[in-house]
């Protein structure tokens, strides 16, 4: 029996993937997509954990999802709805003060102003000034990177429409630009605010998924790449998708579906095929090949060229490049099951407008940072940022009667645990574990116990609870070092350098083989641009 012959075979059923395996079907290209897991989606799932409780395990909010691929791929009409969370952002912090980042501007001006009248005023020219850095930066995300360095007049002509795209720019906004990707966000923000409550509320931003502290260089970049993207053409906005973050990825299937995809679960990959330096097809685990002359991968960098490509196949600078791509993760998030909501001392109530927002438990910079300091000594912070939302405010079908999933995320966690060492040294079980197998739970404890200082009642409305550490986030969801965005976004893994110089553009040193996930530009979260991006290089095949 031979095996079966398609056009173009798609690693991996996350979002990217089938973004990708979706165009490539409605170009007329015959696709399977190979996905290990029983569910598509990746780290875009809904699952029902408990009886009942369905939860969106991993990622949890939208914003940055295409508006070209949910146009163009129909998602709508597959399903895919949002609502915009307002309130956006509520800051508890321990003096009982806090703070509302409303989607009415001039409620959340009053809000600010509560702290500082001078960044009230400032606000409005901060949100104008990122809006011009996030329109060129966004008009870079579904295009492929230049060649670097350039070669011929062919790779000279698209760095001169590169530099086209910031022509528009003066003075202090091209100044600004260059701040953006080079600042700490803590540096960045100093420069507009005074107030360290408004700081802290816009720096969270600048860390989710970092490999860093608000102070360490290059985070600015992170707090933009966060405000591109929108709602229902609201940009900076963000959203709690209905049906948790696996209609993304039911929408996209049922998209590619359409477009005549193949899309098989419970089908891990071992082996992509090559001959004669030609990527030829997959093995199976169970041993099972099917073949085409394009494999596109949507596994992370490290995953596809040193665990199922033979890594001898590849050019040795290259490989020892991909070995060096830095991809450990620094993120932890815990759900929850409640039977109620919980209540915070500085602003009590339930149900309130607070529960539809992000809220955050991180009450200065410099309490950001401090939680930074133990996760890069190998310790998961003594008091980490944590970042609560409650889907269920806006969509009560994901839990039972009167009942909700929440969500915490928190940084930081690293991957790699060190022994405690000196008297401040973040989290420690009492034996110096080293293990996430054994801190998992006593480090779930121990966040309950720093959510009770600001929401008491946290303790009696929990159900129950799953705790999903970087070594969780690695085996559960096949992400390398548990790192969310299959890589570090830092300024030298970014652009024409992701995943490494000279190979930024889709394709890899196998030809055939094609990188289209979040290990590609422009980096993570559920956007869908790389996987847009590599099927657009595929076609140029064609």
């Amino acid at each position: 029996m031979h095996p079966a012959q398609f056009d173009a075979i798609v690693i991996g059923g996350g979002h990217n993937g089938l973004t990708c395996a979706a165009y490539l079907g409605k170009a007329g290209k015959k696709v399977l997509v190979l996905e290990r897991r029983n569910l598509v989606g990746g780290c875009a799932v809904t699952e029902e954990v408990w009886p009942g409780y369905r939860v969106s395990t991993a990622s949890y909010l939208t914003s940055l999802l295409q508006e070209r691929i949910i146009r163009e791929l129909q998602l709508e009409r597959h399903g895919y709805r949002v609502d915009a969370k307002d309130p956006a952002f509520f800051s508890a912090f321990p003096d009982g003060r806090h703070l509302f980042f409303w989607q009415d501007a001039q409620k959340t001006l009053e809000e600010i102003a509560k702290f500082s009248p001078r960044d009230a005023r400032r606000f409005p020219s901060y949100e104008a000034h990122l809006e011009k850095l996030a329109q060129v930066a966004e008009s870079l995300l579904l295009t492929t990177p230049p060649p670097f360095p350039p070669r011929g007049m062919g790779g000279l002509m698209e760095w001169l429409r590169l530099a086209g795209r910031i022509r528009g720019l003066n003075t202090a906004e091209m100044a600004g630009l260059v701040k953006i990707f080079s600042m700490s966000a803590s540096d960045f923000l100093d420069e507009w605010f005074e107030s360290p409550e408004v700081k802290v509320t816009l720096a969270t931003d600048g860390v989710i998924g970092a490999n860093g502290g608000p102070r360490s260089p290059g985070t600015a970049y992170i707090l933009l790449h966060h405000c591109m993207g929108g709602v229902a053409g609201h940009r900076g906005l963000w959203g709690f998708v209905r049906g948790g973050m696996g209609a993304v990825s039911e929408a996209l299937a049922a998209s590619a579906r359409e477009h005549g995809a193949t899309i098989l679960t419970d089908a891990p990959v071992a082996q992509i095929i090559v001959r004669h330096g030609k990527a030829r097809g997959v093995v199976l685990q169970n041993g099972d090949e099917y073949h085409a002359p394009v494999v596109a991968s949507n596994l992370d960098p490290k995953r596809t060229f040193l665990e199922i490509l033979d890594s001898s196949l590849l050019p040795p600078d290259f490989a020892s490049s991909i070995r060096r791509f830095r991809c450990e993760g620094t993120s932890l998030k815990i759900n929850f099951a409640l039977r109620g909501l919980p209540e915070f001392t500085c602003y009590p109530g339930s149900p309130l407008p607070l529960h539809g927002a992000t809220m955050h438990i991180c009450p200065s910079i410099d309490y950001v940072e401090r939680a930074w300091d133990h996760a890069k000594y190998g310790r998961p912070s003594q008091r980490p940022l944590i970042e609560l939302t409650i889907p269920t405010v806006y969509d009560p079908s994901l839990a039972p009667p009167g009942h909700h999933v929440m969500g915490a995320f928190l940084q930081y966690a690293p991957y790699t645990l060190k022994p405690p060492s000196g008297t401040d040294a973040g989290f420690d079980d009492g034996r110096g574990s080293t293990s996430w197998d054994d801190l998992r739970e006593p480090y779930a404890h121990h966040i309950l116990d720093l959510i009770a200082e600001y929401c008491p009642n946290i303790r009696d409305i929990v159900v129950d609870r799953q705790v999903l550490t970087p070594l969780d986030l690695e085996r559960r969801f096949g992400l390398t070092g548990g790192n969310i965005f299959h890589g570090e976004m830092s300024f030298e893994q970014m652009f024409v350098m992701r995943p490494v110089p000279g190979w930024a553009r889709y394709r890899t040193p196998v030809q055939g083989l094609f990188l289209c996930g979040s290990g590609a530009h422009p980096g993570g979260g559920v956007m869908g641009a790389p996987g847009y991006n590599c099927a657009r290089e595929v076609l140029k095949l064609a």
